[in-house]
């Protein structure tokens, strides 16, 4: 597996994209908007004082759909609030306001995601936020993309005010490379699951500190002065790291394989050589590779639940389930829009169809038993300053 060509959403907006079925990101968004919001304030107060002639925005891991645009609406909302209350300080409702800097966002994702479906819907969301919100309203944009991993260096150093990322850093930079190479030692499953070895439960652990780290390292080299990060990703509320509740989520389709391996219908090998480049950590795993790096200070953290199914929008703290079929199917066309590219350059393109049926009834199945949930952790952090020598690594 090259996660830089392999991992990518479900492009386009038909009946199993992305774009049609992440209405599970959207509720994180919405969720984390104070946290943003506050943020955008900080970036912009600091980017103004500068004297910079942007606010560089980026957000990083934006796939496409309205998703990736309702970022960029949230940041342009923002800041035009941020207008008007400087405009009624002042007494005076200039137009344009003074001081109105330009946004120039950066959408970033890897090579496979489908910026054409990005751009061409760009133009529609032009056309709708100067009809709803009225062109003066709106501080001036532009917007660009950016392909590549943000586990490379994206940017000049010092050039970024704000970088937002959402659902995304539970992916990992590749799959352990033990596990890489074929060693056949967490059979059977895709991810960890009940009967993980430890040995493979520190592989993943691992991967995360290093990606985490580097994470950490190239944002702050990329961020300017009191540069502003926004991070909200999948993680574990179980202190068990072998029954963490994302885990059920791939557990539950490595049960629809393991299912198509009886049948015939997959290689066992094929399924024991699958593992999936992710790791959902606790918010103290989080935490300590944070505080480990020097380099941010945390303004914020948080964890909330949402819903395995994207559209229960009971209170999240509830423990009903109304219709664990319709649940089901909603929970496994939401994890197909996401893991079907892997899945298919895996096994084959002929699988998907049972496999994901098979799936639903898993889900139904467990939602019947135990209303599990998503956890989702919520960062906000500050760049801290540090010696330059200590942020290269050379200090003596």
């Amino acid at each position: 597996m090259k996660v830089e060509r392999d991992l990518h959403m479900n492009r386009g907006d038909g009946e199993t994209s992305y774009a049609a079925n992440s209405r599970l990101q959207k509720k994180s968004i919405l969720k984390t908007r104070p946290v943003l919001h506050k943020a955008v304030a900080a970036a912009h107060a600091s980017s103004l004082s500068s004297g910079a002639g942007a606010m560089v925005v980026a957000d990083l891991g934006c796939s496409s759909g309205p998703n990736t645009l309702l970022v960029v609406s949230e940041v342009l909302g923002a800041v035009a609030n941020l207008h008007e209350e400087q405009a009624a300080v002042s007494g005076v409702r200039p137009s344009p306001p003074p001081r109105v800097q330009h946004l120039q966002f950066f959408l970033n994702d890897l090579p496979g995601n489908d910026f054409n479906l990005v751009f061409q819907s760009l133009e529609v969301f032009k056309k709708l936020s100067a009809k709803e919100s009225g062109e003066a309203a709106l501080p001036p944009y532009y917007v660009a993309g950016l392909p590549g991993s943000f586990y490379t260096r994206l940017f000049p150093d010092r050039c970024v005010h704000l970088f937002h990322s959402s659902y995304c850093l539970m992916w990992r930079s590749k799959v352990p490379d033990e596990l890489a190479r074929g060693a056949v030692i967490n059979e059977g499953n895709m991810y960890i699951w009940e009967d993980t070895p430890q040995s493979v439960v520190k592989l993943y652990q691992r991967q995360f500190q290093e990606d985490l780290s580097l994470f950490l390292k190239l944002r702050h080299r990329e961020l300017a002065a009191n540069g502003q990060m926004v991070l909200a990703f999948l993680g574990r509320k179980n202190r068990d790291v072998l029954r963490g509740e994302v885990s059920y989520t791939w557990g539950l389709l490595a049960q629809a394989l393991q299912s198509l391996v009886k049948q015939g219908r997959v290689e066992k090998a094929k399924l024991d050589s699958f593992n999936l480049p992710f790791y959902a950590p606790s918010i103290d795993e989080a935490r300590d590779v944070i505080e480990q790096s020097g380099v941010f200070d945390i303004s914020h953290i948080q964890l909330f639940e949402s819903n395995w199914d994207p559209h229960d929008d009971l209170d999240d703290d509830g423990d009903l389930v109304l219709d664990s079929v319709r649940s089901g199917a909603n929970v496994a066309r939401a994890i197909r829009a996401v893991a079907e590219p892997l899945i298919a350059r895996h096994f084959g393109e002929h699988v998907l169809d049972e496999l994901f049926k098979m799936y639903a009834r898993n889900v139904a199945a467990h939602l019947q038993k135990v209303k599990t949930k998503y956890p989702v952790i919520v960062l906000s952090l500050k760049a801290r300053r540090v010696p330059k020598c200590q942020a290269n690594g050379n200090c003596h």
